[in-house]
């Protein structure tokens, strides 16, 4: 099949990197805004592993004027880019389709559903276990716990985010194997070193460091790897 979509410039690129852009900041922005009206809720979302951690007598503490409004600015932003990421991973993938054959361009819709939901449930499985990972943290020395706001958010954005997009890896693999770059076979075959790097990314993304939380996140990647195998076997025949 000819590929008849138009074959853009460097300056066309250009413009229409600034577009996409745009519009995936836009979401984000936009985002931002409905979770900073309702800052109250989200707050209340992101310090619950803390509460279900440490319980209600152990109050998270601010030290500088400006921390309540930091941390809400902070919050609100996590909240738009989880509100905005429909958008942003549709711009992404629009910006990258052009130079794709249009056998590729047909999984346009599914792998950004694949992002958006394995990203979200990244999100989510890390927000079960983050409470685990927090005890974890504090029971290493018998101190007491005196944490800051900023201090807290700083360890359960990047936990949330981490574990997000460390979610994603599926997606890359299917889309690699439907430009021909892998095959299941290739996957199969080299399985104890999908585990071997699955595990020290494991290790080497979680914040917390203890074995549990290193293995919370390279079980389900390694379950994602296998599901990803048969879906480029069975799908896309490869």
């Amino acid at each position: 099949m000819i590929d008849e979509s138009p074959k853009l410039g460097m300056l066309e690129h250009l413009e229409e990197l600034r577009w996409r852009l745009f519009r995936a900041s836009a979401a984000l922005v936009a985002g931002a805004i409905v979770s900073y009206i309702f800052r109250d809720f989200v707050f209340d979302v992101l310090t619950q592993p803390f509460t279900d951690a440490f319980g209600e007598d152990a109050p998270l503490q601010t030290l500088k004027p400006t921390e309540a409004f930091s941390s809400a600015l902070r919050m609100a932003m996590f909240g738009g880019f989880i509100i905005g990421s429909p958008v942003i991973m549709w711009q992404l993938w629009r910006f990258v389709a052009p130079g794709l054959r249009p056998a590729e361009r047909k999984w346009a819709v599914p792998i950004v559903f694949a992002l958006v939901l394995l990203f979200l449930g990244g999100v989510a499985f890390a927000y079960i276990l983050a409470p685990r990972g927090l005890e974890f943290l504090q029971a290493v020395l018998p101190v007491a716990l005196g944490t800051t706001l900023s201090e807290y958010l700083s360890f359960i954005l990047r936990f949330l985010l981490v574990f997000g997009v460390a979610f994603e890896f599926p997606v890359f693999l299917f889309a690699a194997a439907a430009m021909g770059m892998i095959t299941s076979k290739q996957l199969a075959e080299n399985r104890r070193w999908a585990v071997l790097v699955i595990v020290v990314i494991g290790a080497a993304a979680t914040p917390t460091g203890d074995a549990f939380t290193m293995f919370a996140l390279a079980f389900p990647l390694y379950f994602l790897y296998e599901g990803t195998l048969l879906l480029i076997r069975f799908v896309l025949r490869k």
